[in-house]
């Protein structure tokens, strides 16, 4: 697995668009023998990330839809470090400009680990097993897609039968879509599909013949 691209990776997913997209990287969970380092490169290309206006060419972090908006998740964050998260990267607001951020140790009872926070957010965690990665990325009422990094084709199998999402992504984030992808989640990440077999299907009207083929006497 390559390290630089994970986090190449990872920061286009949480902060492309501010964050306001809804497959946007929020939760990352990490082995703990990569964690150290995968923070630490993290943090670093985070704190790089330009925020102001986005008419600037080296503008990456803009506006969110509202100053609302941006008081928000600035609430989200201060709720989570006064619970004891680390805050690593960012934190301040000026105006509807949220700053990219990054922390750990985050809470389970946090809004960001909770609820989606649809801004320019990142959390990090560690494990040590497999298994307790999957269900912690299960513990959460949302389910549109997951990304996985790894190697291992036997990890990658158990991503895809364990994991409560629409889409699992293998060594990419869970950012990635086109159009004709059946796209969609569970739980409270919705119903159906959409995509462009899924939309012809909604919109076509099945209908049903049945011939009873009746026996000659």
């Amino acid at each position: 697995m390559d390290l630089d691209d994970c986090v190449r990776r990872i920061v286009f997913g949480g902060y492309y668009q501010s964050g306001q997209s809804c497959v946007s990287v929020q939760r990352v969970i990490a082995h703990e023998e990569v964690y150290d380092a995968l923070r630490d490169k993290l943090a670093k290309a985070v704190g790089e990330l330009k925020s102001g206006d986005p008419k600037k060419r080296d503008t990456f972090i803009g506006p969110m839809i509202d100053e609302d908006a941006a008081v928000r998740v600035e609430s989200w964050i201060r709720e989570a470090t006064d619970a004891g998260a680390k805050l690593l990267v960012g934190g301040t607001r000026k105006g509807s400009v949220m700053e990219a951020t990054l922390l750990e140790h985050v809470p389970s009872s946090a809004k960001l680990y909770r609820e989606e926070v649809f801004g320019p957010v990142v959390i990090l965690s560690r494990f040590a097993d497999f298994e307790d990665a999957l269900a912690e990325v299960n513990d959460s009422a949302y389910g549109l897609q997951a990304g996985v990094f790894t190697n291992d084709l036997r990890r990658m199998h158990a991503a895809w039968d364990r994991l409560k999402v629409g889409g699992v992504l293998i060594n990419d984030v869970p950012s990635f879509r086109v159009d004709h992808m059946p796209y969609g989640g569970v739980k409270d990440s919705g119903l159906g599909r959409e995509g462009v077999r899924s939309s012809i299907e909604d919109m076509t009207e099945v209908r049903l013949m049945v011939v009873r083929d009746v026996p000659s006497r």
